[in-house]
């Protein structure tokens, strides 16, 4: 029984797309056992759905869209990290989940359910990892940017290496690929977050919560 459980797991690791598939199960399991310790209140859905909206709509204006999806856009992850910066990375995950959902039906490009999660899910739930850097919030930017890259990057390695052109590496194609548009989309984000007067808008989140718990008592 052992040797024959030992080769079922030997064959799983052969496989790419299986090992990044368990990769994407266990990131997802962790990340819900995480969300389901964050007791969500009014004020934080309210928030929630006014951040997500609002990425929606700034997805829309894009400055360029690349042919196997992917776009440059007018700082659309802005406000997915204002929720991360406001309130962790945890309730980061979660708006950048329930985003990622919205995303896959405003923007589908679809080749295997494993990609679905690598290009995003996943990569706008990286987006969370800025609220570890709440006090250098443009830092937190560029981890929460490297953490949705990485996963972008994965799935362009395993699930769009046949575009590559012939002679090209695929993990040059993907990592070339995915800065094309995740570098532009990262200095926008940088130059808004550095404009923007941040502390302003998160002290305005914090008073409109104090605000909407009194209207509920």
């Amino acid at each position: 029984m052992e040797a024959a459980f030992s080769k079922n797991i030997a064959m799983i690791f052969e496989q790419t797309t299986s090992v990044f598939a368990l990769a994407a199960i266990v990131a997802l399991i962790f990340a819900f056992a995480y969300i389901k310790k964050v007791k969500l209140n009014t004020q934080m859905m309210v928030h929630i759905s006014l951040m997500v909206a609002l990425t929606i709509i700034l997805h829309t204006f894009r400055l360029y869209h690349m042919p196997q999806g992917g776009s440059v856009t007018l700082g659309a992850m802005i406000p997915l990290l204002l929720i991360a910066f406001r309130y962790g990375p945890i309730v980061g995950y979660l708006a950048g989940f329930v985003y990622g959902l919205f995303n896959l039906l405003q923007d589908p490009y679809i080749l295997h359910p494993i990609q679905v999660l690598f290009d995003y899910p996943l990569p706008y739930m990286a987006l969370g990892l800025a609220g570890y850097f709440k006090d250098r919030m443009l830092l937190g930017a560029i981890v929460g940017s490297c953490g949705r890259f990485i996963c972008h990057f994965i799935s362009g390695v395993v699930f769009f290496a046949s575009y590559a052109p012939p002679g090209t590496s695929p993990y040059w194609y993907s990592f070339v690929f995915n800065a094309t548009y995740l570098l532009p989309e990262l200095m926008i984000c940088l130059f808004i977050l550095r404009v923007l007067p941040v502390k302003r808008l998160l002290l305005q989140m914090r008073n409109s919560e104090n605000y909407i718990s009194g209207y509920g008592r």
